[in-house]
């Protein structure tokens, strides 16, 4: 039985439709495998390249490089829906490379990128990864490192990017470096695996998301050619913050679909459980709880629909966004963790579905913008 009900007067029988599509795919394609995913610590491409040929990885994109030029909403939906698998690895190994990564390509790209390159991004025959986080710096974007000087017609790249999702697998990643003096002068740059002097340093071992691949990434003296410059010289920062909006509402689609899971959950648990005597729902206090929680889950999906409206409407909505990002990432947490209480022992055995989800739930209010990073961004511009 669902916990939350998934209407909304921003959703059309279209969204739900693409609801459904991505609900039956992961049904099939993810959930009877994702156990061994989580043991090899990465998504097996064939699947990947399965949810290309669905249409999934092109949302937004342009319909002559096989796009469907859908907008915002859209995106947000089937993130949501992706999102109610219990394998957090997955999730975000395709949100990376749909909301994270790509999106650089599609806002920034000139044509002949594009033409070069995003048609087998949206297949799902090339999987992208976006590096801009150091071991020194994260959303604090200009204080990254890594610098690109030119020489000729090249570009050369030195430095070290951490925490980089789709690190060790991808093929294509996008990569800010600082290219002048000035402090928010950084450019973003085409790199593909296997350019010279281009290195995964290590693969990083977490605490959750193990199906997905995280790495330590080395440049040492990586020569790229000046046609990899993406977008504008030293514009890099603004593309950076412009995309953080993508990625965080993606983050906050995640954290939502998450508390609907873990509640659905715990709504047949706590049913099926007794205690005492009779079913743990028959306690008061327990009905109670889940019932608010379900009324946070909702009252924060209707702020992220609304967000997404924004977005389409081509307002200005960095504060509404970190409000957003702030308020699901801490909410994950307190629905998951409650939930998983409600489990009692079994809440704790690993791999178990909700023991899955609070460990994975915990770096929702850490990743793409800690809390206290997003509450001032919001709090500036007030």
């Amino acid at each position: 039985m669902a916990a939350v009900a998934a209407d909304s007067i921003y959703l059309t029988p279209e969204h739900e439709l693409l609801r459904e599509q991505v609900a039956r795919f992961v049904g099939r394609e993810v959930e009877p495998h994702a156990d061994k995913w989580e043991e090899q610590g990465f998504v097996p491409r064939d699947v990947l390249r399965r949810m290309g040929s669905a249409g999934f990885f092109g949302l937004m994109y342009e319909p002559e490089y096989g796009g469907a030029g859908a907008d915002a909403l859209t995106n947000l939906v089937f993130a949501e829906a992706l999102s109610q698998s219990t394998y957090a690895g997955f999730i975000i190994t395709v949100l990376v490379h749909t909301d994270m990564a790509s999106p650089h390509l599609h806002h920034a790209g000139s044509a002949a990128q594009k033409d070069k390159y995003l048609r087998k991004v949206i297949a799902g025959e090339t999987v992208t990864a976006v590096a801009i986080t150091e071991p020194g710096a994260g959303s604090d974007v200009a204080g990254i490192r890594t610098s690109a000087r030119r020489e000729g017609n090249e570009w050369v790249l030195n430095g070290t990017k951490m925490f980089i999702t789709n690190g060790v697998h991808a093929d294509l990643y996008f990569v800010a470096a600082k290219s002048g003096p000035g402090k928010r002068e950084v450019s973003m740059f085409i790199v593909e695996k296997g350019t010279p002097g281009f290195t995964v340093g290590r693969a990083l071992k977490k605490t959750g998301w193990l199906s997905s691949d995280t790495a330590e990434l080395v440049f040492d003296n990586v020569r790229i050619p000046a046609a990899n410059l993406l977008g504008e010289e030293g514009k890099g920062f603004y593309s950076v913050m412009k995309n953080f909006q993508t990625e965080r509402i993606a983050l906050a689609a995640m954290a939502v679909g998450h508390c609907t899971r873990a509640l659905e959950l715990t709504l047949d648990y706590v049913r099926q459980r007794e205690a005492f005597g009779a079913p743990l729902w028959d306690k008061q206090t327990i009905r109670q709880r889940i019932a608010m929680l379900d009324a946070k889950t909702r009252a924060a999906r209707q702020f992220m629909y609304h967000c997404a409206w924004r977005v389409t409407q081509g307002h200005d909505i960095v504060q509404d966004v970190s409000l957003l990002k702030a308020l699901t990432g801490e909410l994950v947490n307190e629905v998951v963790q409650a939930c998983q209480q409600f489990h009692g022992g079994m809440g704790y055995i690993r791999e178990t579905a909700i023991e899955r989800l609070w460990r994975d739930a915990r770096v929702l209010a850490i990743g793409g913008g800690a809390t206290e990073v997003m509450l001032e961004e919001a709090a500036k511009r007030y």
